[in-house]
């Protein structure tokens, strides 16, 4: 492309405004690390601090995008919109947060989330902009995200070379005694500006190449829209063996929502990939038309089971911040589903609905994120209201509540929660009190529902239970692994195995990364009283089917000052050993 005098005094323009804008993006995240080590000034309000950390973080993206592409009126009103709501979700992101865990930082959820909002929502702007209408045609929308993604990606990749480029020169001036390069680029005052200038650099570098840019993503579109096929193939086949499996399986995963719901994100993105912006240059091959509709139809079970697990552990347990974020996917996938397998099955244009859909659930996603993310839909604050209520209908008994929940996980709804069951006195109130005064999460446990044990952990060998103590122990008596157990997505094993020979059962819990030893006292109490680290390739295996035995040690332990010390073996792992006689 020719460029005029003209064109290269605007290229130049929006060049120099786009790397002032990036130095300017890391001058003021500098500024706000200072304050906050310096613990000094605006760290004093931290409220104002998260205001201020969304608008440096995200706003000069906008600027970044919307200069080459939209008219300066309508940038800077856009700009000044995203600026006034971004430092609204950033004051409550850490306002909800600062009381609980003296939050100074935006949370990385927080992050991730208004980033999805912001890039949606700008496109959505730049769009009409660009049409000169409210909404604009579909293919501008594509042309614009798409460009935008593609130099996000790319941009970020040249952050991060010319991060390499400099720790390699500070390394080899190192070699030579001189430490100035390494020492300089260790410095926040050196780095955020760095990063920033050099980001924005890339932006307009990558942006003056737009053929380039067009190239690299027609190229990438082609290579994921080939993988369509293998997708609807596996769902396809996934759904099928549904009827004969049944859902207990998912069930048991703990975590059937989520692998469900990525597999519907990840078929939407295919399925765009292979109809791009719908004005294609060559006619789509016949195969990825096909598999378009069948993708579009399989993404309405898909996502019906999602909404079913949700829905059940809703209504099982309540509702938790994951649950509810859980449920906003749900809502954006039924738009998803619903769009495409009408798209699908409609004569006309090949899957010409899907515009219409991608168009209005744009809209949907960007107005559940900032709802989720602000006052109106806080997932901490409805799982704490839910939670309340369930206490006040008497659904609730007073040891199943989650009180570590409610002390730390829940943000400032948590804590006025506990405040309001202290006032109220009883069980409950004598419990609310303990999470108030517990300053670590690890010392108050969740709730110890039976249930919710048996589900994450599978006794060996067949045929015995977990003691009903071990199940119970709470707040700073309960160990042994446990809590990590009931947190955990994939279940834990136990094995009851007398390792003392006292005629009572030890609890031998495998949380991943060691097996925990505890034993009961003569009062019935649990506790930890050491752990076995394997390295053993099919432990897991030869947990279940037990075959794990006791075998007296042939190493003496040590007694130091009256504290005895037994011997970690280095030099034996998971070998089949004969069990060796104890040294006299």
């Amino acid at each position: 492309m020719a460029y005029g005098m003209d064109d290269r005094a605007s290229g130049l323009t929006v060049g120099w405004a786009r790397i002032g804008t990036g130095l300017t993006q890391g001058l003021a995240l500098w500024a706000l690390t200072e304050i906050i080590d310096g613990k000094a000034g605006l760290s004093a309000n931290p409220v104002l601090l998260g205001a201020l950390e969304a608008v440096a973080v995200f706003a000069p993206f906008v600027v970044l995008a919307g200069l080459a592409d939209m008219r300066r009126r309508t940038l800077v009103l856009w700009g000044v919109a995203a600026a006034v709501v971004l430092a609204a979700l950033g004051a409550h992101d850490i306002g909800r947060r600062v009381a609980q865990t003296g939050a100074q930082w935006l949370a990385p959820e927080t992050l991730a989330f208004l980033a999805a909002a912001l890039f949606i929502a700008h496109h959505l702007v730049a769009g009409a902009d660009a049409d000169r209408k409210p909404i604009a045609r579909f293919a501008t929308y594509f042309d614009l995200a798409w460009k935008h993604g593609v130099q996000l990606a790319m941009s970020a990749g040249f952050v991060g070379v010319f991060w390499i480029v400099l720790f390699l020169g500070g390394a080899l001036f190192k070699l030579i005694g001189i430490t100035l390069i390494a020492d300089v680029i260790d410095k926040p005052w050196f780095a955020f500006p760095a990063t920033g200038t050099m980001f924005a650099a890339a932006v307009q570098l990558t942006d003056v190449r737009h053929g380039l840019i067009r190239g690299i993503r027609t190229v990438a579109l082609t290579l994921l829209s080939w993988l369509l096929p293998v997708l609807v193939v596996l769902v396809g086949a996934f759904m099928a063996s549904l009827p004969f499996t049944g859902l207990e399986p998912l069930w048991k995963t703990k975590s059937a929502a989520a692998i469900l719901l990525s597999a519907a994100a990840i078929m939407v993105i295919l399925i765009n990939a292979a109809y791009q912006d719908g004005e294609p240059d060559e006619p789509t091959p016949l195969v990825l038309r096909w598999a378009a509709r069948a993708g579009g139809l399989l993404l309405v079970p898909l996502v019906a089971v999602a909404a079913y697990a949700v829905w059940l552990r809703v209504g099982q347990y309540g509702l938790t911040p994951d649950r509810i974020i859980a449920t906003a996917c749900v809502i954006a996938g039924v738009c998803y589903a619903i769009g495409y397998s009408v798209a699908a099955v409609l004569p006309g244009a090949w899957m010409k609905p899907l515009e219409l859909t991608n168009i209005v659930t744009a809209f949907v996603v960007v107005g559940l994120i900032l709802a989720l993310f602000s006052p109106l839909a806080d997932p901490a604050r409805l799982s704490v209201d839910d939670q309340m209520a369930r206490i006040a209908a008497g659904r609730l008994a007073p040891d199943k509540v989650d009180y570590r929940f409610l002390r730390f996980e829940s943000e400032r709804y948590g804590l006025a929660a506990l405040k309001t069951l202290k006032a109220k006195g009883g069980p409950v109130g004598k419990r609310a009190g303990e999470a108030l005064a517990a300053s670590d999460r690890s010392r108050l446990a969740g709730p110890p529902a039976a249930e919710a044990a048996a589900l994450q952990i599978q006794v060996a060998p067949k045929g015995k239970i977990l003691p009903p103590g071990f199940v119970a122990i709470r707040g700073a008596e309960r160990d042994g692994g446990l809590s990590s157990c009931l947190d955990r997505s994939k279940p834990c094993q136990a094995l009851l195995l007398d390792l003392n020979d006292d005629g009572v059962d030890e609890v031998v819990l495998n949380v991943g990364y060691a097996l925990i030893v505890s034993s009961a006292d003569g009062s019935g109490a649990w506790r930890q009283v050491g752990q076995f680290s394997p390295v053993c390739p099919d432990l897991d295996a030869s947990l279940r089917d037990g075959k794990v035995q006791a075998a007296p040690s042939r190493w003496r332990d040590l007694v130091i000052d009256g504290r005895v010390i037994g011997l970690n073996r280095d030099d034996e792992g998971c070998v089949a050993k004969e069990a060796a006689p104890r040294a006299p």
